[in-house]
């Protein structure tokens, strides 16, 4: 991946990659498990939902952003 000039819009992407996965990580704690309770299952749904939405904003950034060639 090739270095963002803008040092903010580098810090969001940064960011973004850590949320997305935090997101990754309780994902796969929740999907380790044999039952999931009601709470639980919402969680999954807004987990995945979240983590898409984080990966979409990255992709968003990374596209629109100049780079170092």
């Amino acid at each position: 991946m090739e270095e963002i000039q803008d040092p903010t819009l580098s810090e969001e992407i940064h960011r973004l990659h850590a949320e997305h996965h935090r997101y990754a990580q309780r994902l796969e704690e929740l999907l380790g498990k044999p039952y999931l309770s009601d709470d639980e299952q919402l969680e999954e749904v807004r987990l995945k939902k979240l983590k898409l939405h984080a990966k979409d904003l990255i992709f968003a950034l990374e596209r629109r952003s100049p780079a170092i060639a």
